[in-house]
């Protein structure tokens, strides 16, 4: 297949969660291979310093200050693209919790940003798509914990098993109207999201820091590539499935997870 598969010239995509990790890494390599940028996240200094990036390599990028879980806005910023070939719903949080600890306004939080805010990314786009009859690609954020679970993982795993199921669903439905869906499930990658939980306080964040720092030893030894992931580690699987390189794909879980996990 020619490399020109993956060349995004002329496309516009639209990136949630672009201010920082898999977000920011995603955008930027969507820029690099053509594409106009539509950045969006509830962080406005990481979006400048995301569109910084790609300006400074000579791509577009429009940011949208927002968050996720606002549907109304969310639709309103998809709306403002001229255009729409690619969306990738990546906005997510990190959340841990012990079953019999786990709260109702644990599982709110947890699944308005990380399955909700997915879906209406998913709604506002294929509404476009379709509209516009542009054949386009949809790509969403799962996580290795829908193959591998683990304690406090409860809500997390619970809002990306929702992701795979709203996925594979929408593939199914616009798929005759040309436009594909597919789900990315990242292993362990060393992301700020990762590193810390944004509400928890200093002294839990020490602790935070103490358990990734045991947590990516861990992986060093277990996993098959004996390391941990980067963000552009899972940008390159979000650029594949965005591209025409991944045509006949849809409706599939890509796992670029240092072969911690090997599911059929």
């Amino acid at each position: 297949m020619a490399v020109s598969a993956y060349d995004l010239t002329g496309r516009t995509a639209f990136v949630t969660g672009a201010a920082s990790g898999i977000g920011r890494a995603s955008a930027v390599l969507l820029a690099q291979a053509g594409a106009t940028v539509h950045c969006a996240d509830r962080d406005p200094h990481g979006l400048d310093e995301t569109a910084a990036l790609i300006k400074d390599e000579g791509g577009t990028a429009h940011l949208h200050p927002l968050d996720v879980t606002d549907r109304a806005r969310l639709q309103q910023a998809v709306e403002s693209c001229e255009r729409l070939d690619i969306m990738a719903a990546i906005a997510g949080i990190m959340h841990s919790s012990p079953v019999l600890e786990t709260t109702e306004a644990d599982l709110d939080r947890v699944l308005d940003i990380n399955f909700k805010g997915v879906l209406y990314a998913c709604q506002a786009a294929a509404r476009l798509m379709l509209a516009r009859q542009v054949r386009g690609s949809i790509v969403t954020m799962a996580s290795g914990a829908v193959d591998t679970g683990g304690p406090g993982l409860l809500c997390y795993g619970a809002a990306k098993a929702a992701v795979v199921q709203l996925t594979k669903t929408l593939a199914t439905e616009v798929g005759r109207d040309g436009i594909r869906v597919n789900a990315v499930a990242p292993g362990w990658i060393r992301t700020p999201m990762t590193n810390r939980h944004d509400d928890e306080a200093q002294t839990q964040r020490q602790a935070q820091t103490q358990a990734q720092a045991h947590t990516e030893a861990l992986m060093t030894r277990i996993a098959p590539l004996g390391r941990v992931g980067e963000p552009e580690d899972v940008a390159h699987a979000v650029l594949y499935l965005a591209s025409d390189a991944s045509a006949f794909t849809t409706g599939q879980i890509l796992r670029p997870n240092g072969g911690v996990a090997m599911p059929w």
